[in-house]
């Protein structure tokens, strides 16, 4: 007897289920109307090698509202020069929007380079923040594989705002991709909140989360990153190599330091924030 086209149709639902490659990563979306905007923070890991200078135009930002997000000590000379390493965390201050009924920061544009793919653009260069398919629509691209050199794109980056509060306290949110071996415990711990605050957040049913996935993190509006950097004095006063608030940090730190050299290109001390590949300096 001829099965009817509706079973050869499950069979294929379910095979294509089955298949580990086609599980998507997530990202919090916050619906809006308007044209407001509010003050957020795109968690990005460097790719390379860059100036701070370099980072800040990525993302057309200010330099120094990248020194100050990170707490890294703006007096110092010619501070926005120098190099920070590949594999660095950093906060990256944006303005999020509101475009096409959904928040998202819609201020960077790219120039693509020579061996640029929407993939290499999107998983290296911005670190997963942007998928291949947001970077193509948002610029009409019918033909990913025939991009032209020195061409402008516009890069929509994950953002929101929640009206600027959290639990009713004034609150900025860090747009975070999920890293293999983070969980959700691990990072409220790393961000002073709670699971259940970053449940909440992200309307999430329950608590498993994939590398690749992009949550919202509150973070209070006064900027942790000035009592970070407090802590780090206490612990360790000025110009200490490798100082950190914990043992386990302090290790990971100097280890990573010592091994590139006695005393580190910035003349300045380093530390470390709450995730263990969150350095920044601190003069």
């Amino acid at each position: 007897m001829e099965r009817p086209p509706f079973f050869l149709l499950l069979l294929l639902v379910l095979h294509l289920l089955s298949l580990p490659f086609l599980s998507f990563s997530k990202s919090t979306i916050e619906p809006c109307t308007g044209s407001d905007s509010c003050p957020a923070l795109l968690g990005y890991t460097l790719y390379a090698d860059l100036k701070v200078s370099e980072v800040a135009a990525l993302f057309q930002a200010d330099p120094i509202a990248v020194l100050t997000a990170n707490a890294i000590d703006i007096s110092v000379s010619d501070v926005e020069n120098h190099i920070l390493p590949a594999g660095l965390f950093l906060r990256i201050p944006t303005l999020c929007s509101c475009s096409d009924g959904i928040r998202k920061s819609v201020s960077t544009r790219y120039k693509t380079r020579p061996a640029d793919t929407l993939t290499s653009i999107a998983n290296s260069i911005f670190a997963g923040l942007a998928s291949p398919d947001q970077i193509r629509e948002a610029n009409g691209i019918s033909d990913p594989s025939a991009l032209d050199i020195g061409q402008t794109l516009l890069i929509p980056l994950p953002c929101t705002c929640f009206n600027s509060t959290d639990n009713n306290l004034p609150a900025i949110y860090l747009s975070y991709v999920v890293k293999a071996g983070d969980t959700v415990t691990a990072i409220a711990t790393s961000y002073s909140t709670t699971v259940t605050d970053i449940m909440n957040v992200n309307a999430m049913g329950n608590p498993a989360i994939r590398p690749g996935d992009i949550i919202a993190i509150p973070l209070p509006d006064n900027d942790a990153a000035s009592m970070r950097q407090d802590c780090y004095l206490k612990a360790c006063g000025r110009g200490i190599l490798g100082c950190a608030c914990s043992m386990r940090q302090l290790s990971c730190c100097k280890s990573y330091w010592e091994g590139t050299s006695s005393s580190n290109d910035y003349g300045m001390g380093v530390g470390v924030g709450p995730n263990i590949s969150e350095i920044f300096l601190i003069n």
